[in-house]
């Protein structure tokens, strides 16, 4: 079953970077057929070269939709134009080959051993070639995929500091905005390993910089993982508080949260509170059905 892209030359390594479409703000991945729209409108008087990223991250836009096969086909469309497209374009293709075999939109059942080593090997092979080209928004997201296949705790430590490195030698604004990210993935890591007071660290800094983006819910998410790791050090009255604090801002927005449910069902079993305790299990209860 495993497919292989036919290897490229060390010429096709060194085809010129393209130069930078916007794609950030073609994209929203909560909408990805909405997203497709637009990048088939960015179709009309594009290079050729942008033609052919464009037409990756449509099939982006099928894996997110869980069309792995369909995503596959649209690679397999523009394939042939690899030798004569840029190093951009050729480490995306091979980046959304690999998340057609790989990515978080997939089920577990379906992560088999072959279908990850396979987009291992594509994932692998776009880092190299981000790497030859310098594009190092392309490398770090490359590094994080590799995460989605090398799952032990000691790959994912690897994973997030490698990315992390990368983050802090870089100058180009493309992997600077991965900073929080992949702060939040060191934090993670390190959080598995039980290495609560780094992991905090981590978190600490991932929320001051989700701060300064002003998107809510990346905030909330980036508070969460605080009070979760002061819940593991034991520190339940600091965790309670910022858990409570989001409670009340997700009633704010109307988006209440079963993981602070969660978590706040925990700290009040933790307290001895079973009454409180047995009410935010409910709650979480509600959401999930």
């Amino acid at each position: 079953m495993t497919s292989r892209l036919v290897t490229l030359s060390f010429a096709l390594l060194c085809a010129p970077a393209a130069q930078a479409l916007d794609l950030d703000a073609l994209w929203n991945f909560r909408e990805p057929a909405a997203s497709e729209a637009r990048f088939r409108a960015a179709l009309v008087g594009a290079t050729p070269d942008e033609v052919f990223i464009l037409k990756t991250q449509i099939a982006r836009t099928f894996g997110l939709r869980g069309q792995f096969e369909t995503a596959r086909a649209q690679l397999g469309e523009i394939a042939p134009e690899l030798a004569r497209t840029s190093a951009e374009g050729q480490v995306r293709h091979a980046l959304e080959l690999g998340r057609s075999f790989a990515s978080a939109k997939h089920a577990a059942a379906d992560l088999s051993t072959e279908s990850k080593a396979t987009a291992r090997a594509h994932f692998a092979r776009a880092l190299q070639w981000a790497r030859a080209a310098k594009l190092d928004d392309l490398v770090i997201d490359a590094i994080h995929m590799m995460a989605f296949v090398d799952t032990t705790p000691l790959e994912q430590l690897h994973w997030a500091q490698e990315a992390l490195t990368v983050v802090e030698q870089s100058t180009q604004p493309g992997a600077k905005r991965w900073e929080a990210s992949i702060r939040n993935n060191l934090g993670y890591a390190l959080h598995q390993q039980q290495r609560y007071a780094e992991a905090l660290r981590e978190f600490e800094a991932a929320l001051k910089l989700r701060l300064a983006t002003g998107k809510r819910e990346e905030v909330a998410v980036a508070r969460w993982m605080i009070a979760r790791t002061l819940r593991a050090m034991g520190r339940h009255d600091e965790a309670l508080v910022l858990q409570l604090r989001l409670e009340r801002e997700n009633d704010a927005a109307g988006l209440p949260d079963p993981y602070v449910f969660e978590e706040l069902e925990a700290l009040y079993h933790a307290a001895g509170d079973e009454t409180r305790a047995a009410t935010y299990a409910a709650k979480r209860r509600a959401l999930k059905r």
